[in-house]
C-alpha cells in the first residue's frame, strides 16, 4: 500500500518534499519511511475472558503470509488488527462482545486494584494474589474457542503504549489492569494506557477529555449532592484558568460571547434502575411542558446558534404538527411510578429529534434513557443540551440549581398545563431581551409560590451576557437605549464547495432591541432608517420595546441576496406634532472609520472599546422629516424587519 502511495506522487516530488498540499498526508508519508517500512511495530498477546470457564483464554493466530501486516495508516496497533485475515468462523460460532447490562446484577469487585480504591490505601504493598497461573494454553482445543481480540504492545514516540482489549465486565477489566499495572511496577516501566474504555459500571466513576473543534470537550463524573457538584465545578474551572483555557471569548466586533461549547447537563439515579426519568416519568413529561410553555429556559442560556437547525431545537421549533403530536404523546406518560423503563423511550423517541430525525441533536436528548439499540442506551440519562457554557462557575451552578430546583418539584406533584402555540411569536417576540426576562421572572415567581427561595437577581448575569448594551442615549427626558438580540440563523440548501457538498449558515441578519423611557405616545415616536418602529408598551408608565432586523452584511451565500446591507442605522426621536427629528443616535455594524480590526479582543475592556466605538449618539436627521405610516406586519408584529415591504 505505502509503496502504491509512494507511487502515485508525481515525478518531481518525494516524500521528503513540501511539495504536497495535504500537510497531514506529507508528515504521515514522511513518518513512515523514515520509520521504515520492515519494521516490527509491536507485539499482540490474543486474550480474552471466557465467561463460562470463568478464565482468561488465549488463540494462536495463524496468516496466509506468516506474519501480521496491520491495516495501513497511523491509528494506534490495536485498532488497525487485521482481523478478516484470521481463521474464518461462522457468524454464529465468532467470538461476541456484548455490553452488560446495566439493569442486571452485579458481581462484586475483587482484586489489588479494586481494594485499593474502596479501602483508600495510598500505597499498597504488592501481594501475590494478582498473579496467578491457569492452565497451560492446548494447541488443540477447540476451535469454537477462537480468540480475536488482543492485548498489544507498541513503541510510539519513545513511550511505551498498551492497548486494552475489549471487555464487557468491569472485575475483569480491573484484574487485568491491576496485572499490568504489577508488571510495570516491578520492571519499573512507565506505561500509556490506551484502547477501548473500561466496561460502563455506576461503581466506577468517569472523567474524560476530549479535544473538540475549537474546544476542549470535558466530562466529568456524576455529583451525588450538591456540595459534591459546587466542589468539582470549581475545580474545573479553576483547572481550566491554571491550563490557559478559558470559557468565553470575544468576536471581532467585540461582541462578547460563551466558546461555542455546551454545558449540557445530565440527570439520572446513581443506578440506571433508580433513575427518577425512568421511576417517574412524569417528571420528563412536566421538564418538557414546563420549557415549551416558558421559552426563556431555551434561549436565555443558549449559545448563538439557535433555531430548527441548531445543536439543540426546541420540540416547536420544526416542524408545525409536532407540538400536537408531542400533546398526545405526553397523554399516555404513566402518571404513577412504573416498573416498565421502555414506555418514556417508546412514547417519546420520534418526537423528541430534529429536523432530520436525529435523536441526538434535540433538546431533551433521551439516546441513554432506555434506548433498544445497546446497553450503553439503557442508563436512564436525560441530556438537557440548550445551555452554553458559561463564563463563571457560578453562573453554571445557578443552571445546575435551577434545573435540581424543577426536577425537585415536578417530583412532587406534575406539571400539567397545556402546550402554548407560540407560532411565530417564538422568533419574533422571545428574541428580545425584555420578553425573555420577564419571562424568566415568571419562572422565578413560580418558584417561589411552590416554596422555593430562588433569588431572581441571580438571572441578571444572564441577562446581561447574553444581551450587551450596545450604548443609550438621553434627548431631553426621553431614554434611547440599544441592546443586542437574539436571529435564529438559517442554514442554506447545498451548494457545491472546495471539498464536495456543503451546506452554507446564513449569518448576514442581525436584530437587535430598542427601549424608549419617556416618551408620549401620542406626540412622538421612533423611526430606523425612514421607518418607523412598532414600539410596544412594557406596562410602566412611557417605556416602549420594539425589535430591529436588518440585513447587516453580504455573504457569497445567503438569503436574499438582492436585498442591499441596511447598516448603519439611524435611530430618530421624532416629534409628530410639530414633524421633526428631536435626536437620536447611529448602530454602525463595522467600525464607522473603517478600522476593522482583523485580530480578536484581548480581554473585556478591548472589547467594550469596540462595542462602544460602533455606537453614535449623533448622526440623526435633521430638519423637518416625513416618516410614512407604520407598515403592520402580521406574522412579526413586535419586530421592524428593513427587509420587509408590506403590501397593506
Amino acid at each position: 500500500y505505502y509503496l502504491w502511495k509512494e507511487g502515485t506522487l508525481p515525478v518531481n516530488v518525494d516524500v521528503n518534499d513540501n511539495k504536497l498540499e495535504d500537510e497531514n498526508e506529507r508528515k504521515r508519508l514522511l513518518k513512515l519511511f523514515e520509520r521504515g517500512l520492515d519494521k516490527v511495530i509491536g507485539f499482540a498477546l490474543p486474550l480474552a475472558w471466557d465467561p463460562v470457564a470463568k478464565k482468561w483464554i488465549s488463540s494462536t493466530w495463524r496468516f496466509r503470509r506468516e506474519h501480521m501486516f496491520l491495516v495501513p495508516g497511523d491509528s494506534p496497533m490495536g485498532f488497525r488488527l487485521p482481523l478478516d485475515s484470521l481463521l474464518w468462523e461462522k457468524d454464529k460460532d465468532r467470538q461476541k462482545i456484548l455490553e452488560a447490562d446495566p439493569f442486571a446484577g452485579k458481581e462484586e469487585l475483587s482484586g489489588s486494584v479494586s481494594a485499593r480504591y474502596t479501602q483508600f490505601i495510598p500505597h499498597p504493598q504488592a501481594d501475590e494474589h494478582g498473579l496467578q497461573m491457569q492452565n497451560p494454553a492446548d494447541e488443540e482445543r477447540d476451535d469454537s474457542l477462537f480468540v480475536r481480540t488482543a492485548l498489544c504492545l507498541e513503541l510510539r514516540n519513545g513511550h511505551l503504549h498498551v492497548f486494552l482489549p475489549p471487555l464487557t465486565q468491569l472485575n475483569n477489566w480491573l484484574e487485568l489492569l491491576g496485572v499490568i499495572e504489577k508488571v510495570a511496577e516491578g520492571l519499573q516501566q512507565p506505561l500509556v494506557i490506551e484502547g477501548y474504555d473500561a466496561p460502563r459500571d455506576d461503581r466506577l466513576k468517569r472523567f474524560s477529555v476530549t479535544p473538540d473543534p475549537g474546544v476542549i470537550e470535558v466530562n466529568i463524573h456524576p455529583s451525588e449532592s450538591w456540595n459534591e457538584l459546587v466542589e468539582n465545578t470549581h475545580i474545573l474551572y479553576e483547572e481550566a484558568r491554571l491550563s490557559r483555557l478559558g470559557t468565553e471569548k470575544f468576536m471581532l466586533d467585540g461582541r462578547h460571547t460563551g466558546t461555542g461549547g455546551g454545558n449540557h447537563v445530565t440527570l439520572g439515579g446513581a443506578t440506571a434502575a433508580d433513575s427518577p426519568m425512568l421511576r417517574k416519568p412524569q417528571v420528563l413529561a412536566s421538564l418538557i411542558r414546563y420549557w415549551q410553555n416558558h421559552p426563556s429556559l431555551s434561549y436565555l442560556f443558549s449559545g448563538m446558534f439557535i433555531g430548527p437547525t441548531s445543536q439543540a431545537p426546541r420540540v416547536d421549533e420544526a416542524r408545525d404538527d409536532s407540538l400536537y403530536e408531542l400533546e398526545i404523546a405526553l397523554q399516555n406518560i404513566p402518571t404513577e411510578e412504573t416498573l416498565s423503563p421502555w414506555v418514556v423511550d417508546r412514547i417519546l423517541r420520534n418526537l423528541l429529534v430534529d429536523m432530520t430525525g436525529n435523536t441526538h441533536r434535540a433538546e431533551f436528548c433521551i439516546d441513554k434513557l432506555y434506548s433498544p439499540d445497546s446497553a450503553s442506551g439503557r442508563l436512564g440519562l436525560v441530556e438537557f443540551r440548550g445551555f452554553e457554557m458559561p463564563p463563571h462557575e457560578r453562573m453554571s451552578l445557578v443552571q445546575n440549581l435551577l434545573l435540581r430546583t424543577l426536577v425537585s418539584r415536578f417530583w412532587k406533584e406534575p406539571y400539567e398545563q397545556q402546550p402554548v402555540r407560540w407560532g411565530t411569536e417564538l422568533h419574533d417576540r422571545f428574541m428580545l431581551p425584555h420578553y425573555v426576562s420577564r419571562d424568566a421572572q415568571d419562572v422565578v415567581a413560580d418558584l417561589k409560590r411552590w416554596g422555593y427561595d430562588f433569588d431572581p437577581t441571580w438571572l441578571d448575569p444572564f441577562i446581561e451576557f447574553r444581551f450587551p448594551r450596545y450604548g443609550s442615549m438621553n434627548i431631553g427626558d426621553i431614554e434611547l437605549e440599544l441592546r443586542f438580540a437574539i436571529e435564529p440563523w438559517n442554514v442554506l440548501g447545498e451548494e457545491v464547495a472546495a471539498q464536495g457538498t456543503a451546506r452554507f449558515v446564513d449569518s448576514s441578519v442581525e436584530r437587535l432591541q430598542l427601549r424608549v423611557r419617556g416618551m408620549t405616545d401620542s406626540r412622538h415616536f421612533v423611526a430606523c432608517n425612514g421607518r418607523r418602529v412598532p414600539l410596544r408598551s412594557t406596562g410602566e408608565r412611557g417605556e416602549y420595546v420594539s425589535g430591529v432586523r436588518f440585513k447587516a452584511m453580504s455573504l457569497p451565500s445567503g438569503l436574499h441576496p438582492g436585498i442591499p446591507v441596511h447598516a448603519p442605522l439611524v435611530f430618530d426621536l421624532v416629534d409628530d406634532w410639530n414633524q421633526v427629528s428631536l435626536g437620536g443616535c447611529t448602530y454602525h455594524v463595522e467600525h464607522p472609520g473603517g478600522l476593522n480590526r482583523d485580530d480578536f479582543p484581548v480581554n473585556a475592556f478591548a472589547a467594550e472599546s469596540r462595542r462602544l466605538a460602533r455606537f453614535w449618539q449623533h448622526g440623526h436627521s435633521s430638519g423637518k422629516v416625513d416618516i410614512p405610516p407604520q407598515q403592520p406586519n402580521r406574522d412579526h408584529p413586535y419586530c421592524l424587519d428593513l427587509r420587509y415591504v408590506s403590501k397593506e
